[in-house]
């Protein structure tokens, strides 16, 4: 099987509804580095069609999750454990990789919605969720289900 990775924050997790379920004071707090919030990776929803997606992909790929997290917030790493439990239960039993280093990861997909943390550098395909090549999950697993 082919290795597919799939970050987390704006790929399978939708960052902004953490945001909005974050109280005013802590956004202006930490206006500017939202992601330090305590937990606001435990509050996110998942992306639309990102669950069906990615249970669809990890049928036909050996697929993981390569996340990175903010190291000045001390509940991110538990929360997108939480997180993969809670959405993905045994479809990503111990699948979950938090990296600030992707590039180190070989596997022949990485979709991730920027090129930051060694996504560029990354020796398969990068697949840049959100652009206009790929600006869906529903464009992202038609895509990789022809690269089966």
């Amino acid at each position: 099987m082919k290795i597919l990775y799939v970050d987390m924050d704006n790929v399978l997790v939708d960052f902004a509804t953490g945001i909005q379920k974050t109280s005013k004071e802590d956004q202006q707090l930490y206006e500017g580095r939202l992601d330090e919030v305590p937990h606001i990776f435990s509050k996110m929803d998942p992306m639309k069609d990102a669950i069906s997606s990615y249970k669809l992909l990890a049928e036909h790929f050996d697929t993981y999750i390569l996340s990175t997290a903010p190291w000045n917030n001390h509940t991110a790493w538990t929360d997108k454990l939480h997180w993969v439990k809670q959405w993905l239960g045994d479809h990503a039993h111990k699948r979950l990789i938090l990296s600030h280093h992707k590039h180190l990861n070989s596997g022949d997909f990485l979709i991730d919605d920027r090129k930051k943390n060694g996504a560029d550098r990354f020796t398969g395909e990068l697949i840049l969720f959100g652009s206009a090549a790929y600006p869906d999950w529903k464009t992202v697993t038609e895509y990789l289900m022809n690269k089966v």
